[in-house]
């Protein structure tokens, strides 16, 4: 029965990711920079979901920035969660700075114990995807914006 919920929690998820993210490629031709995210990240939701994080970007030129990442939507969710050593690959993008900003997010998650995402976000021609497991209970459907900045010492 669990597996079910999860099933079909995470197939919304993709569904609604494919919606969320349809934009057309501008850039493609010179984006080659290969940036990823690892990243950890606590929230709760009661119809608002709130998050905040931390985590490094690090792209294949060599270059790595620490940033703050925070999340907030609405929708139909209740829960906690924590997400450990998460990890993101961006695509589209030209130079690290290319990866700060706002990105629009659509999520379906669910869990009970151990916790999961899985979301594909975008900003403009830059998009982001997103995986993770961790701790908490949460279960629903939520839209929203998730923001990546760089951390100030």
């Amino acid at each position: 029965m669990k597996m079910r919920i999860y099933a079909g929690v995470l197939s919304a998820a993709v569904a609604l990711s494919a919606m969320a993210v349809h934009t057309p490629k501008a850039y493609a031709e010179g984006a080659d920079l290969d940036c990823k995210l690892h990243f950890n990240l606590t929230g709760w939701s009661a119809i608002f979901k709130h998050s905040e994080g931390s985590g490094t970007v690090t792209c294949a030129n060599g270059t790595s920035m620490p940033v703050v990442i925070g999340a907030k939507g609405v929708g139909l969710t209740v829960g906690k969660s924590k997400i450990d050593n998460g990890t993101g690959k961006f695509t589209d993008v030209h130079n690290i700075t290319d990866v700060l900003g706002d990105y629009a997010q659509a999520e379906a998650h669910a869990g009970v114990v151990k916790s999961g995402t899985a979301q594909v976000l975008t900003k403009g021609p830059v998009s982001l995807a997103l995986a993770g497991t961790g701790e908490g209970i949460d279960l629903g459907i939520a839209v929203g914006e998730f923001t990546i900045s760089q951390h100030k010492k």
